[in-house]
């Protein structure tokens, strides 16, 4: 990124020589993005963020084309809201965060019965709290059978570090990601469009990104976007291998030291950075001040509502119960996790909760 801060940071939609050169790295930055997931350069868009993206996909959906947008209970707010925004509907999800793809095949049908066209569906790869991975398999072809008109977009966020891109790409219309959950900078996002799928525009104006997304460029940030993602595919196997080894000593460490911990989802069910439990009789507040000051950064629902200690929205719609969500602690692991981080984590987590619980008289 540094020769495009330091240098080459004229606007890439300018005629001069310097904005061609940047409009080059721009365009390399997009090839590459698209050769790592498996769609034509065309077919990439360069947002903000992964809300914006997200954003972007409903809102622009439901503008361009009416109708109704429908996404799951347990999506990130960034998906959630904009639904609701447009009078969307949700669709529940089972224990482990996930929609049955049955039962979302029943309700598209009532929809549709009830002559309302359902024009968009919004179902997460992987759900940013728990971790879980959705059938995306199973979800589009629910979808191409009882919505065939319906565009597909996931929430891939999440996914990038764990799962082949690729494969997801493959079965949806619409995919949202967030450089910075896979290395790249901060500010940067892409959301990626099937020929021929052309939500309207959040942002007008300048006509980039082929008219989808008005905006001067952030060339620094797309390059890098696009070298972290490359690096992340290409490094993926042998990380999941060695992240989910450390998931395994992480949560078997704590439910061994902790009485009554609850693994919140099974982690066949789960991608290896998150690990996700709950501590009956333990205000998560009491607990995520405790892990700081001994230097464990934790979180108790999605970093975005960090700060908001109102029960998840997502434990929610998975059945928890309250007294057990407000115990909830998310634990994320990454490249740079190492066993001493973990073991580290394991007993400073078993000590909050001891004095917690000692303190409020609870087991």
């Amino acid at each position: 990124m540094l020769p495009w801060l330091e240098v080459g940071f004229a606007n890439p939609n300018g005629s001069h020589a310097a904005a061609r050169t940047a409009r080059r790295a721009v365009d390399e930055a997009r090839d590459r993005i698209a050769d790592t997931i498996g769609l034509t350069s065309g077919e990439v868009v360069f947002t903000s963020c992964g809300t914006e993206s997200d954003n972007t996909a409903i809102a622009g959906t439901i503008a361009a084309r009416g109708g109704v947008a429908l996404c799951s209970a347990a999506e990130h707010h960034a998906v959630l809201d904009p639904v609701m925004h447009v009078n969307g509907v949700v669709a529940p999800v089972g224990t482990d965060g996930a929609v049955d793809a049955n039962e979302l095949g029943a309700q598209l049908r009532a929809l549709r019965e009830a002559s309302h066209e359902v024009t968009l569906v919004s179902i997460m790869a992987v759900n940013n709290e728990v971790g879980t991975i959705t059938d995306m398999a199973a979800i589009a072809a629910v979808v191409r059978r009882e919505a065939p008109g319906a565009w597909l977009h996931t929430d891939a966020v999440q996914a990038a570090c764990w799962l082949d891109l690729r494969e997801i790409t493959a079965l949806v219309d619409m995919m949202s990601l967030s450089a910075h959950k896979f290395g790249g900078p901060k500010g940067v996002g892409v959301l990626t469009m099937r020929d021929g799928v052309r939500p309207d525009p959040l942002l007008r104006g300048g006509g980039q990104e082929r008219g989808r997304r008005s905006g001067t460029t952030d060339v620094a940030g797309v390059v890098g976007t696009s070298v972290a993602l490359a690096e992340t595919d290409a490094e993926r196997a042998s990380m999941v291998e060695q992240i989910a080894a450390l998931k395994n000593e992480l949560v078997d460490g704590i439910l061994s030291a902790v009485d009554g911990a609850i693994e919140t989802v099974a982690r066949d069910r789960t991608v290896p950075g998150v690990a996700h439990l709950c501590f009956p009789g333990v205000e998560n507040e009491a607990l995520l001040f405790l892990l700081d000051r001994e230097g464990v950064c934790a979180s108790a629902a999605s970093a975005c509502a960090s700060g908001a200690m109102e029960p998840s929205h997502v434990l929610a719609s998975m059945g928890i119960d309250r007294s057990v969500a407000s115990g909830a602690l998310r634990l994320s692991l990454g490249h740079t996790t190492t066993s001493d981080d973990v073991a580290r984590a394991v007993k400073v987590v078993a000590a909050s909760v001891a004095r917690l619980r000692q303190r409020t008289g609870s087991i």
